[in-house]
């Protein structure tokens, strides 16, 4: 009988855990005409069923980053003016049962903002302007809304791509755990910006300033191990991936360039987002063009080499986002110009991924989100 209570309690525990909700915020293009903005599903994290809940009206909100405390979404405006600062960024409230109450909005500081994140702390927001090149850096209130912008990082430069890369594009802002380190991803200029952060918000030129990558390569977006030893570098218009190692100073040394996509394949080089599994133990890149695959490769952890262990399909067209669910068993893989988000089984022995069959059919899917 002494055995009974404890173990009525883990049973208990374990029952709740596995039936505890969590909501997919999906960010979309709305200038095909097709799409309201943002929407909301519950998704069943035990099978992989999804049910709508809700949209929200809003403009071109192409990429959404949860604060911290999981109380308020950011949500950027791909929009951009003959000002050169036609962007916007936005704040929602996050309610019961996933409602999204619109809290404020701020430009973002320059034109077609693709990409925004929170500090470690929730104390500040950046945004990533593409077509005009810069970052932003914003004050986030205690009540969730965004401050003025603080601080606004302008990049110089050009490459050898006439089409992509006659001007910086900056396509992402990403922070190490530590919360000391942001690395700036721009394609234009195929250059990985490095930058000190400190919670004051202040920002200076790390040491060295840039990692500049192959000409032609355009780097878009990254992911760190969590050992924060290595970080992952998606190249869009090479279809490679790049890994670095990181100093204690955050010098990042390249050790490893590997293609996103398969040998015999002679289509559009087109790669999109990248992430490393929550075990640290494999890496996923996606590609766009006629490609349409994830590259899955393994992590050795003493060097953090990567080997290739396949190609999936992801059974759409232009996955341009994916994301890995809360509990780490499925791989949402969002087609932009399919309509639809794609639903993996994640093996976490081998790395491979496996379709489910289920579906979420979305207008115009571009980004993948969660709040637990």
């Amino acid at each position: 009988m002494k055995y009974f209570f404890p173990v009525l309690i883990a049973l208990i525990c374990h029952t709740a855990s596995a039936q505890k909700k969590h909501y997919l915020i999906i960010g979309t293009y709305t200038y095909t005409g097709k799409s309201e903005g943002i929407y909301v599903y519950g998704f069943n994290s035990k099978n992989g069923n999804s049910k709508f809940i809700r949209s929200v009206k809003t403009v071109n909100p192409s990429f959404i980053a949860v604060a911290p405390n999981k109380r308020t979404i950011y949500v950027s405006s791909e929009v951009g003016d003959s000002t050169g600062n036609g962007g916007k960024v936005a704040a929602f409230l996050v309610g019961k049962k996933a409602r999204l109450n619109f809290l404020n909005q701020q430009p973002s500081g320059g034109n077609h903002p693709c990409y925004v994140s929170c500090d470690k702390a929730g104390r500040w927001l950046f945004a990533a302007n593409y077509s005009s090149g810069n970052f932003s850096l914003f004050p986030l209130e205690k009540n969730g809304r965004i401050g003025m912008a603080a601080n606004n990082v302008q990049h110089f430069g050009s490459s050898i791509n006439k089409e992509r890369q006659r001007e910086p594009h900056v396509h992402g802002a990403f922070l190490n755990a530590a919360n000391n380190l942001l690395l700036v991803t721009d394609l234009g200029i195929d250059k990985i910006m490095a930058y000190q952060f400190d919670s004051a918000g202040n920002i200076s030129e790390g040491l060295p300033p840039y990692v500049q990558v192959p000409a032609g390569a355009g780097p878009r977006h990254l992911s760190f191990h969590p050992s924060q030893k290595y970080v992952y570098v998606t190249e869009e218009l090479s279809a490679t991936v790049a890994a670095f190692s990181i100093s204690p100073e955050g010098k990042l040394r390249l050790f490893q360039t590997i293609s996103a996509v398969p040998e015999a394949y002679k289509g559009e080089l087109s790669s999109a987002d990248i992430h490393v599994s929550p075990d640290g133990r494999f890496l996923y890149a996606s590609s766009r063009g006629s490609a349409n695959c994830i590259a899955i490769y393994s992590i050795d952890k003493a060097t953090g080499i990567l080997t290739l262990l396949g190609y999936q399909p992801t059974l759409g067209n232009t996955p341009r986002n994916f994301n890995f669910d809360p509990s780490g068993n499925f791989l949402l893989v969002a087609n932009q110009d399919s309509d639809n988000i794609v639903v993996f089984s994640i093996d976490h022995n081998t790395g491979l991924l496996t379709d489910t069959g289920k579906r979420i059919n979305v207008p115009s899917p571009v980004c993948v989100q969660w709040i637990e």
